[in-house]
């Protein structure tokens, strides 16, 4: 049985999707751009087959649309996806903080609060990617400590569609207003207060769904 290991192929799978989505959310595919499977697995180093898998995964989440024997390409950013990714997120979020707070140690409120100075130092220097990054740190803490399996899945299906308007608007000079949040965030948590810790989670991700009111094509 030692020869059986079908955990490679789900490995390579994963590992397509991961790359394809990333360049996906940073802009590196632009909407509209056709994507070919046999292009990517060139450039990824891999068969035909994980990258089809990955497209297919990647249809399902929004970020990709197909038309059977005809194309498959990078979706546009729509504002009113986005605003229903936003509330869905929010809503997820705000279901793991209330779990999380009686939860959170020492170490993890200090993991969010380095999370946050890296967040604030990355928008102070218009490094998108860099923000991004923390902000999903800082959330992580939360999503983990909860150890809600659905609500951390369904965060990680569609958080891509709102990163991807908003690294855009952050790399056009947009503002951020998200750092001072994290801090009353950080507080109400450390504070043991679950429940003005969840009505903090919810004015990040609203104002996060704002940005689609503002600028999508």
């Amino acid at each position: 049985m030692e020869a059986l290991r079908p955990v490679a192929r789900t490995l390579l799978r994963d590992r397509a999707y991961a790359a394809i989505k990333d360049a996906i959310v940073a802009g590196d595919i632009e909407p509209g751009a056709v994507v070919r499977d046999a292009e990517f697995a060139e450039r990824l180093g891999l068969s035909r087959a994980p990258v089809r898998e990955a497209f297919s995964r990647l249809v399902d989440e929004g970020l990709l649309e197909s038309k059977p024997q005809s194309y498959t390409r990078v979706t546009p950013v729509v504002a009113a996806e986005v605003r229903d990714a936003a509330a869905v997120v929010g809503a997820m979020h705000e279901l793991v903080t209330r779990a999380a707070v009686p939860r959170l140690r020492d170490v993890d409120l200090d993991e969010m609060r380095v999370s946050n100075v890296r967040f604030a130092a990355a928008v102070q220097a218009g490094d998108v990617d860099g923000a991004l990054r923390a902000d999903d740190d800082l959330h992580d803490v939360l999503v983990r400590v909860a150890g809600n399996r659905a609500a951390a899945a369904t965060v990680a299906r569609y958080t891509p569609l709102i990163r991807r308007l908003e690294r855009r608007r952050f790399g056009e000079g947009g503002s951020c207003r998200s750092a001072g949040l994290h801090e009353r965030l950080i507080e109400a948590c450390a504070a043991g207060d679950a429940e003005a810790a969840a009505r903090v989670t919810a004015e990040i991700w609203h104002t996060l769904g704002d940005l689609a009111d503002d600028d999508t094509h």
